[in-house]
């Protein structure tokens, strides 16, 4: 394995951490909250030229392949891209590859006919449109086998009935990709088929935004959709399909997650060690505590950990494919959560009053740390997920004593070299 780049990529890299250092992290200052808000004169005076730059360094919706207006990078290459873009909520805007957008682009890209690729794919790889993922359900989380929305045929299309729990970003999105149940009495996984639906379709309604620790203002709504009639060429894919699509968005999404991931928890992780170096108390500096040096290193071991962890991931995807790589996809999962609690966590402490204040960036990324660990499927979830697939490596002992039994194994050895 080997995760270095070529030298002209690594020219690129260094051209996007001046370039979102410079241009991209003031939004954040300047127009918080803003980023997926369907811009006016005077921010796309503003925004459109930094999304021109980024086009002409060839680095706009770098996710994607050629044909569909990315470059085709890769995995690995993504990830250290990702590295850099996850320092800013604006930069995924600036650089087309913001969620849930980038992930409804990739299913559409592959699951969509001609027909779908022009009218919704096209406007979000321009830039031009926001979409948003409508999947979960109020009694059934993300839980696809307790889904109740129902999609009937009906005149040559279908009538979509029910309700969707934190669809991210539908006040601004131009459509929705809607899991809907389609057979009740198939296997609970070849239940449900996935719908694209324009926005203005009747019948589609935002019941209320619901807002998140750290997010007062909300963008996840409660969906209701009640006799929403659409073409029969509104289906994703195939009838009884949508699993199949949903797992194709999801796991590619986790691991972009897991790579802002790193940047985020190394921005708290630089914030720690310059504080550690700047405050003094009465016999010095607390860099020089041993619990404060305790920290800084469990926290540099933890990143360093999991930035490896995510860059194995990523090479391994592109080696084969996501559906390959779901063991270390989930382990990614798992690792963001934990890491991003821990290393904030110990940042804000070491920041004293002012890492709960709203002077720094630590107390809104503390906020974050809950949803690190239910976003994208509970942690839970995918320990289960990682301990089935790693226990189908394994077997039961043959007999009553585990194979490392101790006295079998020296029997077994003196057996062996007895005459010696």
């Amino acid at each position: 394995m080997d995760f270095a780049v070529e030298p002209e990529f690594q020219v690129k890299l260094d051209w996007m951490d001046a370039f979102i250092r410079d241009e991209v992290e003031p939004l954040d200052l300047a127009f918080p909250g803003r980023a997926y808000e369907k811009p006016g004169e005077r921010l796309r005076a503003i925004v459109d030229p930094l999304k021109e730059q980024v086009r002409a360094r060839g680095l706009w919706a770098c996710h994607l392949g050629p044909e569909l207006g990315g470059q085709g990078y890769g995995q690995l290459r993504l990830a250290l891209m990702n590295e850099l873009i996850g320092r800013s909520a604006w930069a995924p805007v600036i650089f087309g590859c913001q969620a849930p957008d980038t992930g409804n682009a990739e299913i559409i890209a592959m699951y969509g006919t001609a027909a779908q690729k022009e009218r919704y794919l096209r406007p979000l790889l321009d830039g031009e449109a926001f979409s948003a993922y409508s999947m979960t359900e109020p009694q059934g989380g993300s839980d696809p086998r307790l889904f109740t929305m129902r999609a009937v045929k009906d005149a040559g299309g279908w009538v979509l009935d029910g309700e969707k729990y934190f669809t991210s970003n539908a006040r601004n999105a131009s459509f929705f990709v809607v899991m809907a149940v389609t057979n009740p009495e198939a296997h609970p996984y070849q239940r449900m088929s996935m719908f694209l639906v324009p926005a203005g379709t009747p019948g589609v309604e935002i019941v209320r935004d619901i807002a998140t620790m750290g997010d007062r203002s909300g963008h996840h709504a409660h969906m209701r959709y009640t006799g929403v009639r659409v073409d029969a060429d509104a289906l994703l894919g195939e009838e009884g399909g949508a699993f199949a699509v949903a797992q194709a968005r999801l796991g590619g999404g986790r691991v972009h997650h897991a790579m802002r991931t790193v940047a985020a928890v190394k921005r708290a992780f630089d914030m720690m060690c310059e504080r550690a170096l700047s405050r003094a108390t009465h016999d010095g500096v607390l860099a020089g505590k041993q619990l404060v040096q305790a920290a800084i290193a469990d926290s540099y071991l933890q990143i360093q950990q999991f930035r490896l962890l995510v860059l194995h991931t990523a090479w391994l995807i592109d080696q084969s494919s996501t559906r390959e790589a779901r063991t270390q996809i989930a382990a990614c999962k798992v690792a963001a959560a934990r890491v991003f609690h821990d290393v904030v966590q110990r940042a804000m402490h070491l920041h004293g009053a002012l890492g709960v204040s709203g002077d720094t960036p630590l107390a809104r990324l503390w906020q974050s740390a809950p949803l690190m660990g239910i976003m994208d499927g509970p942690t839970e979830v995918h320990q289960a997920s990682i301990a089935r697939r790693v226990l189908k490596g394994y077997e039961p002992a043959p007999g009553l004593w585990p194979t490392e039994y101790l006295p079998d194994k020296i029997a077994a050895a003196r057996a062996k070299y007895g005459d010696i």
